[in-house]
């Protein structure tokens, strides 16, 4: 069969031959296959991080990734984001009648490829077929968990003045690289997301030793609401270095094009870190020296006000607020 049907998701001999003959191929592991209406873990120590998304994304295949691969990347990332590592992940899909079982099986295989490099078993899943038009195509909805240990606090509400920022590449990849290819534009630029795993880079900085405060993945609003986000749930002021803030000249140029910043626009693969100052260059080190990381950059300072605000010092000597965006700059980037 060579589209997917109403049949699939009726829970009868269709739905199991789409379990088996897919699912299992590519996430097979001891824990799935238990095969039960739930997954028994096996006994750890520690707290437990837990994260949930929903990925929704169109179009589903892209420059540098696709859903699948996101849908593990993002909730990955997450739980990593806390200090934990990440152990299982569940997924959902919500898969529209007609939907090509070539791409279903493109999209199965990434995840899979995606969990088995991050080092995370799918442990429970679910299938849900609905009628033509009730969705785009595929949706998938996730729950990571991961274990993090007695010692790790990190959070948005630990940042204290003097405290430096820090981001691991360039800003507004995966945003500029969607919007362009659903609007068609055509540039004579290459755009590509910049979907991937950040578990490992961040490992490497918690073993510096550092006195690491903030992790955070600047996804939807980008950098700007991130950092928003931080100054308020820390009550302090953030100081950011526009100068300093890495973007390719092929992002740059497309958002100059349309008026838009790309420090709203969304990532995939970038990580915010608040650091103690002492710290600042060792972490730094560190993430240059890692393939997610090699344009890292240092980016500005916490500061004890005004409190709840960002502020940009501009390229030619200004100061302006950096505001929350206000309305959808690109819906469906995740």
């Amino acid at each position: 069969m060579d589209y997917i049907t109403l049949a699939h998701g009726s829970g009868g001999k269709a739905s199991h031959q789409l379990i088996e003959g897919l699912f299992y191929k590519h996430f097979q592991n001891d824990i799935l296959l238990q095969g039960n209406d739930a997954s028994i873990l096996p006994k750890f120590s520690g707290r437990i991080a837990v994260s949930t998304d929903s990925f929704v994304i169109h179009p589903i295949f892209f420059p540098g990734g696709d859903i699948g691969k996101l849908s593990v990347y993002g909730t990955v990332n997450d739980l990593a984001m806390s200090g934990a590592k990440p152990l299982y992940i569940t997924l959902a899909f919500i898969i529209e009648e007609g939907f090509s079982m070539g791409d279903l099986e493109k999209i199965v295989a990434s995840i899979g490829e995606a969990a088995k490099e991050a080092g995370v078993k799918i442990v429970a899943g679910d299938t849900k077929v609905v009628e033509s038009g009730s969705v785009d195509q595929i949706y998938i909805n996730t729950t990571g968990i991961g274990i993090l240990p007695e010692d790790i606090d990190i959070g948005g509400q630990n940042a204290k003045a003097g405290d430096k920022i820090i981001i691991s590449g360039t800003i507004g990849d995966h945003g500029t690289a969607i919007m362009a290819l659903r609007k068609g534009f055509e540039f004579s630029i290459d755009l590509e997301s910049d979907c991937g795993l950040l578990s490992g880079m961040i490992h490497e900085i918690l073993h510096t030793g550092a006195k690491v405060k903030v992790l955070r993945d600047p996804t939807r609003g980008g950098l700007a609401t991130t950092l928003n986000e931080i100054s308020k749930q820390s009550n302090v002021g953030l100081l950011l270095e526009e100068a300093a803030v890495p973007v390719k000249h092929e992002v740059r140029s497309m958002c100059e094009i349309l008026g838009l910043d790309p420090i709203y626009i969304a990532n995939e693969g970038k990580l915010v870190v608040i650091v103690a100052e002492e710290d600042a260059e060792a972490v730094l080190g560190v993430m240059k020296s890692h393939p997610m990381g090699k344009d890292a950059a240092i980016i500005g300072t916490v500061v004890h006000s005004p409190q709840g605000q960002v502020y940009v010092k501009t390229e030619i000597g200004g100061t302006r607020i950096l505001q929350m965006p206000v309305g959808e700059l690109l819906p469906r980037i995740c």
